[in-house]
């Protein structure tokens, strides 16, 4: 018997291929995406999230078997921080009621290599206080001083920290709710295909995520690592951030690291 799983940026990329994987499956899928989805809405808006939750709720019928939200951007804005983080989030403790219903809930997310690389302290802190206008009021200040590239890592690194500091709750372990994330390196998305068009790119993006096992990798590859984690089968892994990255975090962190 099918389950129904909610998947946020369902349109394109890694939510698109899980979808496709999903109802391969049997599953049925709601996706989530600002185009082309059954719950169209911006994540990167309290009103498109709570849009999201209110029309995912009536669609499941109030229960829910598993959510992945994978919806993401990555400029050198102060947008990522609030479709990353803030979109994220909210999603998942907006549905988290739907999966507490279910017999076997799952959730997932989706984190990034660039989690381990330079941020900045001051976005990640108003992230997990939970202030979205600090922690725009903050990347914005560090897109001004020239430092738009530490945004994208700066959202990614707060939302595992989230993670890790909520799995355990009684709302989440306790309610039989395993939540995890999966950190890709360089995935062949189109949020990144110009880039790769790029030789230059290439080189920077190789060097700060070098992937010795299998390169770059396709969306595809994400979407079936997602998906155990949001089976059946995963009764007791939680908190955990599962870097299907080629080996880059094994590189950039050592051996010390585990």
């Amino acid at each position: 018997m099918g389950r129904t799983i909610a998947v946020s940026g369902s349109a394109s990329g890694i939510g698109r291929a899980l979808a496709g994987l999903l109802r391969e499956r049997g599953d049925e899928v709601i996706g989530i995406d600002l185009h082309e989805a059954e719950v169209v809405a911006d994540l990167g808006t309290p009103e498109g999230r709570a849009h999201a939750v209110r029309r995912v709720l009536e669609l499941c019928g109030g229960v829910l078997d598993a959510v992945v939200a994978c919806a993401g951007v990555s400029q050198f804005t102060s947008l990522p921080v609030r479709v990353n983080f803030f979109g994220v989030t909210a999603l998942l403790e907006g549905l988290r009621p739907a999966l507490a219903r279910a017999e076997r809930p799952r959730a997932a997310t989706v984190a990034s290599i660039s989690g381990t690389q330079p941020l900045d302290e001051a976005v990640v802190a108003a992230c997990l206080d939970g202030d979205e206008e600090a922690a725009v009021a903050a990347a914005e200040k560090v897109v001004a001083a020239g430092q738009g590239n530490k945004t994208y890592p700066s959202s990614k690194a707060a939302l595992a920290q989230w993670l890790r500091r909520v799995c355990i709750t009684p709302e989440w372990a306790g309610a039989g709710i395993p939540l995890n994330a999966i950190a890709p390196g360089v995935v062949r998305t189109p949020m990144i295909e110009p880039l790769l068009a790029d030789a230059a790119m290439v080189k920077i993006m190789n060097e700060a995520v070098p992937m010795p096992l299998g390169g770059h990798a396709d969306p595809e590859v994400i979407a079936e690592a997602l998906a155990w984690l949001i089976s059946p089968a995963n009764t007791h892994m939680t908190g955990q951030i599962i870097y299907v990255d080629g080996g880059a975090e094994a590189i950039l962190r050592g051996p010390e690291v585990f």
